[in-house]
């Protein structure tokens, strides 16, 4: 992938660019084999390869510059850098990034300064579904400043780019890193965008989480249900299900086994839009709750016969892998965005289960960062 920001220095982000691409996915695939060394009875699958470029779904654009010459990108020291080219995204990015900028000097908002802590438009979030094409676009502020001449010139946007299907307005008034706030203002008709993976419809809200590389994103998902759908057992438990990605996918198979489904996630919206895919998809043994992931598993009274856990970077922990080991399912699959933390829970996880297969899904080319799925099973069924 050639990057002019990368060459000329400006741009790190891609830290791992100038390594050719087989090398990268190779380094990972050996570093990822040091850390599953201990556990020798797991077959390690080949890699999944990523495609190089214009893969990344979601761009988040710092946003400097002025109102009269707005830079989207990021900050290198204090020297604004535009990353509208950036050749992660897809084509139909830099064309969105185009309008946006001409969105700012039309509603005249004011980058966000941060050494003198004035203006007020942080951050550009902008996301597209692969399904469709359409776009969700979120304009991260400090106050409400702003509010009334973004909706004033929204119409605008609109009919500039008919693919824009949610707008919203993010309030982050601290003076510190903080991605976004609380706070969600959503400005059009439509409050979700639609996404389609191996034809498992997901609803994503502005402030949900998902993966920022849809293709590979869809081959992980594939994966899990293959390696789920030979095993016996009538219950499936997803833990940090999001908005059902994994379990929507475990939840039935081409065989036509059925899956009684219980997906637990902390944010609401989330949870709604699960509810609305099962929904969709006419599956009628499924119920996705907001709750706290290791509080649901320490109060479970009954025992999931399949448990699949995807935890954020910092992993399951220990207090999360006893509940694990104190519910006893018969099989887990763990999906992982940090191979280390992995290995650590795996450590714990493995006095009573058996790791039987692990593969590593490129989900973050030209970085060290990689996406593991695992699959183990409790070793008195073994």
């Amino acid at each position: 992938m050639n990057c002019v920001e990368f060459l000329a220095g400006r741009c790190s982000s891609c830290s791992q660019l100038a390594v050719p691409y087989a090398e990268q996915l190779a380094q990972k695939q050996q570093k990822l084999a040091l850390l599953m060394a201990p556990f020798t009875e797991a077959e390690l699958l080949p890699a999944v390869a990523s495609d190089e470029q214009g893969f990344r779904t979601k761009a988040k654009m710092v946003v400097s510059g002025t109102t009269a010459e707005p830079v989207l990108g990021i900050l290198n020291g204090q020297d604004p850098v535009d990353l509208s080219a950036c050749p992660l995204y897809p084509p139909a990015f830099e064309p969105a990034f185009v309008l946006i900028k001409r969105f700012i000097q039309r509603a005249g908002l004011t980058p966000y300064q941060l050494e003198q802590k004035q203006g007020e438009l942080k951050l550009v979030l902008l996301s597209q579904s692969q399904h469709s094409g359409r776009f969700m676009l979120r304009f991260v502020l400090r106050s409400k400043n702003c509010l009334a001449s973004i909706q004033k010139h929204l119409a605008w946007l609109q009919q500039q780019w008919p693919e824009l299907e949610v707008c919203s307005v993010n309030l982050q008034p601290v003076h510190m890193a903080v991605l976004e706030g609380p706070e969600e203002i959503v400005l059009t008709p439509a409050e979700l965008l639609r996404e389609q993976l191996n034809g498992i419809p997901l609803y994503l809200t502005p402030q949900s989480f998902f993966q920022t590389n849809s293709t590979v994103a869809a081959a992980l998902y594939a994966t899990a249900k293959q390696w789920a759908a030979p095993l016996p057992g009538h219950r499936l438990w997803d833990l940090f299900c999001g908005v059902g990605g994994f379990g929507l996918h475990l939840a039935s198979s081409a065989q036509g086994q059925v899956r009684a489904l219980t997906g637990i996630e902390i944010a609401p919206k989330a949870i709604a839009s699960a509810t609305r895919s099962a929904a969709e998809l006419g599956l009628a043994e499924v119920q996705f709750q907001a709750l706290d992931a290791t509080a649901f598993a320490k109060a479970a009274e009954q025992t999931p016969d399949l448990l699949l856990v995807n935890p954020p970077r910092r992993g399951l922990g220990a207090e999360l892998c006893r509940s694990v080991l104190a519910l006893q399912p018969a099989w887990l699959i763990y999906s992982s965005c940090n191979p280390d933390t992995l290995a650590s829970d795996l450590a714990v996880l493995t006095t009573d289960y058996q790791l039987l297969k692990v593969q590593l899904f490129d989900m973050f080319p030209h970085t060290h960062h990689a996406e593991v799925l695992t699959l183990l099973q409790r070793r008195s069924t073994a």
